[in-house]
This record gives structure tokens, C-alpha cells and sequence, in this order.
């Protein structure tokens, strides 16, 4: 098994945040209104891991697709996952007053600002990925159709919206209801980019989507352990959440030590999938083993 905690890996996972980061500040310093603006950087611009980002470039460098067309997508991710974190933390919905540290849109502004402020994000991603450099027009075409599946009703919406019904359901979850709502509610964009690079190569997408699929539910594995035994300054976020609502979790399904064991199957599972591809995928076993290694 690759080593995570290569300097190799820590590099271009540093590297990768500075380097998104960056370009995402360049866009919105060119653009739009300070009033609009403001709140944007701070959702898209306050930290994070950076993984879908992450996911984007490095299955594009599987595929030897252009550096600047899988920079931009890698944007646009980020912008269509910061969008989702503004809205999923209003008072209508999970009511949180931290992220990354730092207050939400809604607490810093006001909830009208939140809301406009994710529709603006959602708006840039799209916007970023009609505008892809060095890209084939069917193919933008096809990678802005799989966003908005798996942003929308077939994806993460649906997702949240089977998580919101949950809460209020005489009928409690089920392993397989739990995996399929997380498949909807996280996976689908974790897919997405993980399959980016072979939508913008026109290559077969089948063993990304499998990698994929494996490392998003484990990542929803380890949020739920987190949840209990994670910390809060480190996640910079309110804990325990979850089990104070008594919402159903695959932790609270396998228990903690099943959870833990079922989440390292998963990550073995995806590095499988990535046999095809040789040591040009090195990159995506790394970031599928900090997954689950991950503190926040």
C-alpha cells in the first residue's frame, strides 16, 4: 500500500490548496460586486481540504488532460461544494453557526445574503466549467450535464432532502437506506470529480466511478467518526450533532469499531479500482488513505 504520509503526497496536497485557492481569488477579484462578493470569498475561500479539487486534477493528469482545463474544473467543484456548505448550514437546515472555524454567511451577514451568496457560487461553477480552456465543446457539454446531475435532483439535493425526511420519519434508517442517501447527499460530487479527467478525455469512466463510489461512502464513514470523536477546534465546526439529534449514522448502525473497519475495506476497495491505471494514480490512492486518516 502506498504511504500516506509521504512527503510526496503532503506536497502536492499543499501544493493543490495554494494552487486553487489561488486562482479562485484571481476570479472573484475580477468579478461582480463587493456586495455579492465578500460573502463568495468567504464561503470559497476560508480553508478546507480540498479534495474534490484535488480528485479533479489529479484523475486529469491520469489521462495527461490539459493543466488548465483541470484547474478550472477543480474551481468549479469548490464553488459548487462551497455553495452547498452555505446553504446546508442555514437555520432551516442544519443550523450551523461554525464552519472551518469561522462564522457562517448567515451569522457574519444575514440568511438573504447565504441564500444569494450559494446561488452566486453554483452560478461560477457552471460558469467556470462553459468557459474551460483547451476543452472540446461536447465534452464541457457532458461535464457541466454530470454536475448538474449530481448536484441536483438525482444527487446531492435529493440527498439533503432524504436527510431533512429522515429527521422527521416515524421510520428509522436502515444500512441500506443510510448508504444510499450519503451516496446521493456526499458521493455524488466526490464522483464527479473523481471521474472528471476521463469526461475531459473522452476515456471510460468505469473504474473511477468504482473508486469513487468506495471512497465516498468511506468518507461519510469517517465524518460520522468524527462526529463523536473528532475535536472541534481541529474541525472548526460544532460535534456530536448527529448523536444529540439522534439522527441515524453508520456509526450508530455498525457501531464504532464495525464503522472504522467497514470505512478501511472501502479505501482498499477504491485502491483496487485504480489497478488499471498504474502509478499514474499513485495521487488518488494517497488522497483515498488520508480519507479515512483524516481529523477533520
Amino acid at each position: 500500500m502506498v504511504d500516506l504520509m509521504s512527503v510526496d503526497f503532503k506536497l502536492i496536497l499543499a501544493e493543490t490548496v495554494v494552487t486553487v485557492e489561488t486562482a479562485l481569488k484571481n476570479v472573484l477579484d475580477t468579478q461582480g460586486n463587493g456586495l455579492i462578493v465578500d460573502p463568495m470569498r468567504h464561503a470559497v475561500l476560508n480553508g478546507g481540504k480540498r479534495l474534490r479539487a484535488f480528485l479533479t486534477i489529479y484523475s486529469s493528469n491520469i489521462f495527461d488532460v490539459s493543466k488548465d482545463a483541470a484547474l478550472q474544473a477543480s474551481m468549479a467543484i469548490e464553488c459548487l461544494h462551497a455553495y452547498s456548505l452555505v446553504h446546508d448550514d442555514l437555520p432551516c437546515m442544519d443550523d450551523d453557526d461554525l464552519r472551518r472555524g469561522k462564522p457562517t454567511i448567515h451569522v457574519k451577514w444575514n440568511e438573504a445574503t447565504a441564500i444569494l451568496t450559494g446561488d452566486a457560487l453554483q452560478a461560477l461553477a457552471f460558469e467556470l466549467l462553459a468557459n474551460l480552456p483547451n476543452t472540446e465543446a461536447a465534452k464541457i457539454v457532458k461535464l457541466s450535464r454530470s454536475l448538474a446531475q449530481a448536484s441536483g435532483m438525482q444527487g446531492m439535493a435529493l440527498g439533503q432532502a432524504q436527510d431533512i425526511d429522515a429527521e422527521t420519519s416515524k421510520n428509522l434508517l436502515n444500512l441500506e437506506d443510510i448508504t444510499i442517501l450519503q451516496q446521493n447527499k456526499t458521493g455524488a460530487l466526490i464522483e464527479w470529480a473523481a471521474t472528471a479527467g476521463a469526461i475531459l478525455a473522452g476515456r471510460d469512466e468505469k473504474h473511477l466511478k468504482d473508486y469513487s463510489k468506495s471512497i465516498g461512502l468511506a468518507f461519510q464513514i469517517q465524518d460520522d467518526i468524527l462526529d463523536i470523536e473528532g475535536d472541534a477546534k481541529v474541525a472548526g465546526k460544532r460535534l456530536q450533532k448527529d448523536v444529540n439529534a439522534g439522527k441515524v449514522t453508520f456509526v450508530s448502525l455498525l457501531g464504532m469499531d464495525k464503522a472504522k473497519l467497514r470505512a478501511k475495506e472501502l479505501v482498499e476497495q477504491s485502491i483496487e479500482a485504480l489497478e488499471i491505471y498504474g502509478d499514474k494514480a499513485n495521487p488518488m490512492r494517497q488522497v483515498a488513505q488520508f480519507i479515512i486518516n483524516r481529523n477533520l
